[in-house]
């Protein structure tokens, strides 16, 4: 049997990790000097990489390996104990530096998840819904006649 609190914990941490993974640079320096910034040391300091991207056949089947994409690491310790995690695709440094900054102190001070990543999520999903009404603006429609007989 699982625990249900830890599980809800780690959940609500990965979806953090992804929103601050997707927020604009400079959204996240605003709201890092809103909510001050943390003293903290770095136990790996912000570089650049590459990570395999894998895809799946028909979204479901077998996988096999697209291709590769930058990705930028980094992982900070706060004064309050808690470690800070961030991974951003591209060449960020500070991004991946703001997002690790940002991981551990959603950690340390939950509180802050209602006015920090709340604002970002619904500002991600609203720039996904349109450019999802631009593409569905741009989508055709075949159709097939079948020849009388």
């Amino acid at each position: 049997m699982t625990d249900q609190p830890a599980t809800d914990a780690i959940a609500a941490r990965q979806h953090w990790m992804s929103v601050l993974a997707r927020a604009p640079e400079s959204v996240l320096e605003t709201e890092l000097q809103r909510v001050g910034s943390p003293d903290f040391r770095y136990l790996r300091a912000p570089e650049i990489g590459l990570t395999m991207v894998r895809g799946r056949t028909g979204g479901t089947g077998q996988p096999f390996n697209l291709g590769e994409a930058t990705l930028t690491r980094c992982v900070v310790e706060l004064d309050s104990g808690h470690r800070g995690f961030g991974y951003v695709q591209g060449r960020s440094r500070r991004h991946a530096e703001l997002a690790a900054l940002l991981d551990g102190l959603l950690q340390a001070r939950p509180e802050l998840k209602a006015s920090l990543i709340d604002p970002l999520y619904e500002r991600w999903q609203a720039a996904r819904a349109l450019e999802a009404r631009k593409a569905a603006a741009t989508r055709v429609n075949f159709m097939t006649l079948v020849r009388g007989e």
